[in-house]
């Protein structure tokens, strides 16, 4: 039996894992849960899913139980700079103790799984269950839960009876698993509805909503759909935006800690799912307000510094987005920093960025990981469309040089991938104003 003494060894073992397993159905996962004692079961979930905007609503409800004083965990992925992002403990990440802790407890259960000749979890699997032990082991109240890929068929599907799940944007993704329509993706990502449960939607996606307002009507489940003509923009400072929220009767004032437009539906789902479960969890419509406003979040349109952004748009719906809130904050002729992993659409990303900014020069590098695409690639595709181009493959050079060439009170974008931005956060940390 192999000894993990050190942390790094421990991390090496994870990332190593998708060079020797596969991806395992459900009922796998609930075995490995069943190994290690059913520790899911200790705590209430929200549970959320969507193409974009998912982690960014967890987040918003983590704000406002935390602040509203509730033991709370929250399961977000991917992380940034280290594993612990994924496990949070009333706001923080969890303890390296914790993580080590967590490791030793999951790999001890597939030991004893591989003995029965079970199959080896996958690299997500292994990370929820290590969550499952973290978050029993403090014994809280509520853990907000964020999928993974799809919905039905997600390893985090296993909650019978959550308190509430919220469906965020509905985009074109990982089509070759969750089908190459609008409504497909849909109905995956609606898997998570449950009976009776009640669900909160994005609704401005017409083809999108009505199969989540199907699946909902099948489940018996209560839905609200947040409509974008019922959210209005009053002020975008640079800082943070303020908007109001009409529900029914009810208008709403909120302000939120970000620049991007998108973040706004984001809030407003937060909001509507917490206003629902204020008796049921038992907090106030002022903390409501209050800990949305609070609400930290990085690598989604995040200042570093002035006039430089990291932003982890991934899709085309999401780079749509970027570009969006670009042309309010960017000046003219900005920066941008970009690279993807393989398996997005790079054609209609480049397309969309192209045409969409008048871009003083792209610079193109790679993430430092196997799904990273090459930077000559994306160069090719771009000069397709007339953009200037620069390639430097190593993402600490790429950065070094776009600061450097960067103009007085020229603005730098970074953006493309979760995954470059985690790079970034570690290369820029000494820089960050957040």
């Amino acid at each position: 039996m192999v000894i993990f003494v050190t942390y790094e060894k421990i991390c090496e073992y994870i990332y190593d894992i998708p060079k020797f397993t596969k991806k395992n159905g459900l009922e796998h996962t609930k075995k490995l849960l069943e190994y290690m004692g059913n520790p899911q079961r200790r705590f209430e979930v929200i549970h959320v899913a969507g193409s974009n905007g998912k982690g960014s609503v967890c987040a918003f409800i983590n704000s406002v139980l935390v602040h509203a004083g509730k033991q709370t965990g929250l399961f977000i992925s991917p992380h940034l700079v280290c594993m612990e992002e994924r496990f949070q403990i009333n706001g923080r990440n969890c303890s390296r103790e914790d993580f080590i802790e967590a490791f030793e407890i999951v790999k001890a259960a597939v030991d004893k799984m591989q003995k029965d000749n079970e199959a080896h979890p996958s690299f997500f699997e292994f990370l929820f269950a290590m969550g499952m032990h973290i978050f029993a082991s403090y014994k809280l109240d509520y853990v907000i839960l964020e999928t993974g890929l799809g919905g039905r068929l997600d390893v985090t599907n296993l909650f019978e009876e959550p308190l509430m799940t919220i469906i965020t944007s509905i985009s074109l993704e990982h089509t070759e698993y969750l089908g190459d329509t609008i409504a497909q993706i849909a109905g995956e990502k609606a898997g998570i509805i449950k009976e009776g449960v009640p669900v909160v939607f994005d609704g401005k996606n017409e083809e999108a909503a009505e199969v989540i307002r199907d699946h909902a009507r099948a489940c018996h489940a209560p839905f609200y759909e947040i409509n974008p003509k019922n959210l209005k923009i009053q002020e975008i400072t640079g800082k943070t935006i303020d908007f109001s929220y009409e529900s029914d009767y009810d208008v709403v004032n909120l302000r939120i800690p970000f620049v991007a437009e998108y973040q706004v539906m984001n809030a407003a789902l937060a909001y509507k799912a917490l206003q629902l479960l204020q008796t049921t969890v038992g907090i106030y419509p002022s903390q409501i307000i209050e800990g949305i406003r609070q609400t930290i979040w990085p690598g989604r349109m995040q200042q570093v510094q002035e006039h430089v952004y990291f932003d982890g748009a991934h899709n085309a719906d999401g780079l749509a987005e970027f570009l969006h809130t670009a042309s309010v904050i960017g000046g003219e002729h900005p920066l941008l920093l970009f690279s993807m992993v393989r398996e997005k659409d790079y054609h209609k990303g480049i397309a969309l960025l192209a045409k969409g900014a008048a871009w003083e020069q792209v610079i193109l590098t790679k993430i430092p990981d196997v799904r990273g695409l090459e930077p000559d690639i994306l160069a090719e595709e771009f000069q397709k469309h007339g953009v200037d181009t620069m390639v430097i493959r190593d993402c600490n050079e790429a950065f070094a040089y776009a600061m450097k060439h960067r103009k007085k009170d020229q603005t730098l974008f970074c953006a493309g991938s979760l995954y470059l931005i985690g790079e970034l956060e570690k290369i820029a940390g000494g820089i960050r104003n957040d």
